[in-house]
């Protein structure tokens, strides 16, 4: 009897390390990749000078604010208590506009970055599966920084990837 169960242990053993040994693997740092497209460099200056646009228009409320609580403090003791309180109204919707501008375009940005990364990373994607393919591997490692894939050889699908690409 043990030596049947030995004997089906190792023959289980043997088929688990024989399909294990069928597997090809080869990996590619994917951020890497991608952030060495130039349509990504493309995205993201058009990303920059949205977020560029966005603080000018952000800078430009703050200095009206400015310049409202500037001339309203120089003329508070010159003004009645109801105009004192509506121009404190008035600053405070000013201050909250500006609070709620700031994360509009900060949501705005983040949807542009990612309407514009999205259909590069497919694509990147969909080259590495073609490249991966055609080399006849059955799986890639993304190896990007702080990925948990151990490296210890294996074929680096990048550069192939990279001339499919363009870059």
């Amino acid at each position: 009897m043990k030596y049947l169960s030995t004997l089906v242990l190792t023959l289980a053993l043997s088929v688990s390390s024989l399909s294990f040994a069928q597997s090809k693997l080869a990996h590619i740092d994917f951020q890497k990749l991608v952030s060495e497209m130039p349509s990504v460099l493309a995205a993201q200056e058009e990303v920059q000078k949205l977020e560029k646009d966005y603080q000018t228009e952000i800078e430009a409320s703050i200095k009206e604010y400015q310049t409202k609580l500037q001339t309203y403090s120089a003329e508070a003791e010159n003004q009645t208590d109801v105009t004192n309180q509506a121009r404190q109204q008035e600053l405070a919707g000013m201050e909250q506009n500006i609070q709620q501008f700031r994360q509009t375009a900060a949501q705005d940005i983040q949807k542009k970055q990612a309407d514009l990364l999205r259909p590069i990373i497919e694509n990147a994607r969909a080259k590495v599966q073609e490249i991966a393919k055609a080399q006849g591997f059955d799986y890639v490692l993304d190896s990007s920084m702080g990925g948990s894939v151990m490296m210890a050889g294996g074929k680096d699908l990048e550069p192939d990837v990279k001339k499919a690409l363009g870059i």
